[in-house]
């Protein structure tokens, strides 16, 4: 009799991820000493100063996700709002792609998309809070709720089609409260809730995530970026700044507030300018970046870690790739 040899069944993808995701959290939390400094504060300190806000100005804030907004941006948000201007916050999506989070979050060892779902809903409520903290009231605030780690197929493979997120298994905005409520994951649908949020705010200044970000998210929104500007003739009122900027940046990890932020390595080729923070605001940014416990819970010590003396912004951030067009039906 022929023996039947059994079926080898696929392996769970979960356990892998997890693990990859405990050690990113492990990587990136790392204590690394302070050699890759060698001599960048002193690059800093000689950094024009940012020109700064005046009254009656429009300054927008595109965050690919929950968090960046705060660790870029914080203090120039408070500089902003203090001097006159009008602050704006849009969140390009939830956060919801983020397994090892979702598993200590939703206290979870295998994350279901209702757990990632349920994750993406935290942390736009963790959103709002942190905008709260740095005193841009809600009606300036919106979420468009695409996919976490999925803005790129958007602008390639899904501009017309329908995109279904991995981790949530949605193909639409399920976000409570996003601007295009059932906006479907499209490039088309992403483009035309940019523009609605550019022509309701009529931005003077737009602070976006640089090319050179090495998140997909945060390099994708750089490019739609500048292509939805450059549209209307507006690119020079693109501002940029890094969140990832390699992998040993920002050093030294955790509460560091009296040193300086850096120039990140993947932008050192960039025309950075300096926003000096004084010690309230410094203070405030540490209240805010606290609000996003779902975060700070596994990357803690990388989110202190923007919580300095200084921020940057760069005026010009070109990158060699062009800016993404929409592809044709």
């Amino acid at each position: 009799m022929t023996r039947r040899r059994p079926k080898l069944g696929r392996r769970p993808w979960w356990p892998a991820l997890l693990i990859a995701g405990a050690g990113l959290a492990a990587w990136i939390n790392v204590p690394l000493p302070i050699r890759p400094f060698d001599g960048s504060a002193d690059r800093v300190r000689a950094l024009p100063a940012l020109d700064g806000f005046h009254a009656g100005q429009r300054v927008l804030v595109l965050s690919p996700h929950p968090d960046d907004e705060t660790l870029c941006c914080a203090g120039m948000i408070q500089q902003a709002r203090a001097a006159g201007a009008e602050v704006w916050i849009t969140w390009v999506t939830a956060g919801d792609g983020f397994e090892f989070d979702a598993a200590l979050t939703e206290r979870v060892l295998r994350p279901r998309a209702q757990n990632m779902r349920d994750l993406g809903a935290t942390r736009v409520l963790e959103a709002r809070a942190a905008a709260q903290v740095l005193g841009v009231p809600r009606d300036h605030t919106v979420v468009l709720g695409y996919p976490d780690r999925g803005l790129a197929r958007l602008t390639t493979s899904n501009v017309v089609r329908p995109y279904t997120a991995p981790r949530t298994d949605a193909s639409a905005v399920y976000v409570a409260g996003a601007l295009t409520p059932g906006a479907p994951y499209t490039g088309q649908a992403l483009d035309a809730d940019l523009n609605r949020v550019l022509d309701t705010v009529r931005p003077d200044v737009v602070l976006a995530p640089a090319p050179q970000d090495f998140h997909t998210d945060h390099h994708t929104l750089a490019l739609l970026s500048i292509r939805l500007m450059a549209q209307r003739r507006q690119e020079d009122r693109l501002r940029f700044w890094i969140v990832h900027g390699g992998i040993e940046w920002p050093v030294p990890k955790g509460r560091h507030e009296t040193l300086p932020l850096t120039i990140p390595p993947r932008g050192r080729t960039l025309a950075w300018e300096r926003a000096d923070l004084t010690p309230a605001e410094v203070a405030r940014k540490r209240d805010a970046v606290a609000v996003y416990r779902t975060q700070t819970r596994v990357l803690g010590r990388f989110m202190e870690a923007f919580v300095r003396r200084n921020e940057l912004l760069s005026p010009d951030a070109p990158d060699p790739d062009p800016a993404p067009e929409p592809a044709a039906p």
